[in-house]
């Protein structure tokens, strides 16, 4: 059978028997896959923690039927105990994934395979707040995907802006002809910080204030459930108010 190598990142993983697993990634060239590991739940496994999720490795697979088989698994990016060990990172690992997993197969390229491998580093050694890193890269993989939030002009009419009120449905920062009745306002900070957080502009982000950093990540929140499919479960385990960095 045919066999080929690529870099993916562990998205999640399902037992399959008494010893094999089914693991769920995301690679660089080849999309979104499915494969069975087999024997990685018997303590002899040589490969079974380079497996988990959160973690970043060189894998060779060959086609099988229904699923392919990982033959074998290099460790490229060891991710997983870092984030493991502080909630904070570990809520928000969970939510990229998840996101990274409602992807379509089309929209898995090796862009969206970057920016996971991106976000779960800073992460792990803690460079930002969990929850900024996760909404930045929120922002990014829905741009990646075609769906970029509207930020400086209206998302409905194209007017000039800044403007003062997000509207998930409408496609983002809208002006007030477009807003519906009753639509929240936006404070000036909080529509910065959203450009700051699609840019990466991470000193303007961390000194943001906590209340802007809140306020961004509900809208943030909002945006990616109302355009994934089933939404993401996992951000209600996130905490609203990003921490410091390191924590």
């Amino acid at each position: 059978m045919p066999t080929y190598r690529d870099e993916v990142v562990v998205l999640r993983t399902h037992k399959l028997g008494e010893a094999d697993r089914i693991v769920t990634m995301l690679s660089r060239r080849h999309g979104k896959l499915r494969a069975v590991a087999k024997g990685v739940r018997r303590t002899s496994s040589r490969f079974g923690a380079r497996l988990e999720p959160f973690m970043v490795a060189d894998v060779q697979l060959y086609e099988g039927r229904s699923l392919d088989i990982v033959q074998q698994a290099e460790s490229l990016g060891s991710y997983g105990a870092d984030i493991a060990a502080h909630y904070d990172r570990y809520t928000s690992a969970h939510a990229m994934v998840e996101a990274a997993d409602r992807l379509n197969e089309a929209e898995a390229t090796p862009q969206q395979y970057l920016l996971l491998v991106g976000g779960l580093r800073a992460l792990a050694r803690g460079d930002h707040a969990s929850r900024s890193v996760l909404d930045s890269y929120l922002l990014r993989a829905m741009a990646l995907s075609g769906w970029a939030p509207g930020l400086g002009e209206c998302a409905r009419c194209g007017r000039p802006g800044p403007h003062d009120t997000f509207v998930a449905q409408l496609g983002g920062m809208v002006c007030r002809d477009c807003a519906p009745t009753g639509a929240a306002r936006v404070h000036a900070e909080t529509s910065a910080l959203l450009q700051w957080l699609m840019a990466g502009e991470w000193d303007r982000v961390d000194a943001a204030s906590p209340a802007s950093s809140a306020a961004a990540s509900g809208l943030i929140a909002a945006y990616a459930q109302w355009h994934l499919e089933r939404g993401i479960r996992s951000l209600s385990h996130v905490s609203a108010a990003p921490e410091g960095p390191g924590r």
